[in-house]
């Protein structure tokens, strides 16, 4: 295998290792820690730009598999290139901005520690190749990222509990349809337009396409399982605030995208069930997340409701699932949305 598949890993090694190296290292200086952060942030955009500029290219860690066929596996294609660099732009950018504020907090390098590490799984959900391996990359969004939104550990903090209950309702369910179409032969690595996309499917195969609209749709803030952003976001930092309604929760509507559009196929739900419903609940989040906004007093609170209301328009985009639907949520689709 060529070197430059290998490479691949690169950006999701390099900011994760010095997330966890950052826990030992002592700094005379707060500068120091500040440059330290800044290069690994840096060379991580800049190692991820270049892959964004090479040919489409895969890369399979035989080690790690469950059972055969199921392995995990890298694959990096037009969507893969537009999420990484976007979210690592925004984490450089977000890092830069963080160091004035966070210097008013207490544990300021633990903070660092996780933003790092979320920043490198972040990179690895981008470059999943298969369903398997964006779950997996999921989870650990989930628990690398709670830290940030808990750091304060205050009373109020703790309310940050909710964002993990809700997070793992929502990949409960992404792994129950995940089992459902592994029950059924499916193979379940992503291409564009579907690798399934029957006219006629059975009964099964629709739910568990819902399950993972539903449970991807949970980070994404959709209605009904929304209810954590309002609380998550206010007791979170400012930086933390910033990447969990930019890109944290663009991860959900990645996950969509991967689900509908390159594992069931859009000929799959176009027109069932599964699409009226998802229609329904992505324009009940816009209404409901807007009024919400417009009647909050506590500005914190006013921007998450904001975000619940502007992803879901990137999510009533994509249930239409007409091509120009799609590319302007796509389009849509940016860290800086929210």
């Amino acid at each position: 295998m060529d070197i430059n598949n290998y490479f691949l890993v690169f950006p999701v090694l390099l900011p994760i290792f010095a997330g966890v190296l950052l826990m030992f290292l002592k700094f005379g200086k707060r500068e120091h820690m500040q440059l330290y952060i800044l290069t690994i942030l840096i060379v991580d955009l800049a190692s991820i730009g270049w892959i964004a500029l090479q040919p489409e290219d895969t890369l399979t860690l035989s080690p790690f598999f469950i059972a055969e066929g199921l392995h995990v596996f890298f694959h990096v294609d037009i969507l893969s290139k537009i999420f990484s660099v976007l979210t690592a732009f925004v984490w450089l950018m977000v890092g830069i901005a963080s160091f004035e504020y966070m210097a008013h907090e207490k544990n300021e390098q633990r903070f660092y520690c996780f933003y790092l590490v979320v920043g490198g799984v972040l990179s690895a959900l981008a470059f999943s190749g298969n369903l398997l391996t964006m779950y997996v990359f999921y989870e650990l969004m989930t628990l690398t990222s709670m830290p940030l939104v808990m750091h304060n550990l205050s009373h109020e903090a703790m309310a940050g509990l909710k964002y993990l209950f809700y997070s793992v309702a929502g990949a409960f369910m992404v792994l129950f349809g995940f089992f459902l179409f592994n029950a059924e032969g499916r193979v379940l690595y992503f291409s564009p337009g579907g690798i399934i996309n029957e006219a006629n499917p059975p009964g099964i195969m629709l739910f568990a396409v819902f399950l993972m609209i539903v449970g991807f749709g949970t980070k994404a803030g959709m209605f009904p399982m929304h209810g954590w952003l309002p609380t998550a976001h206010p007791v979170a930092p400012a930086p933390a605030s910033a990447v969990l309604s930019g890109v944290i929760t663009k991860a959900g509507v990645l996950g969509i995208i991967r689900s509908v559009y390159y594992v069931a196929g859009p000929d799959m739900i176009k027109g069932t069930w599964v699409q009226y419903t998802w229609i329904i609940l992505s324009v009940l989040t816009i209404f409901m997340g807007s009024m919400m906004a417009y009647k909050e007093k506590i500005l914190k609170k006013r921007l998450a409701y904001s975000t619940v209301s502007q992803v879901s328009y990137i999510l009533f985009g994509l249930s239409v699932m007409q091509p120009v639907a799609f590319v302007g949520a796509l389009m849509h689709d940016l860290p800086f949305t929210g």
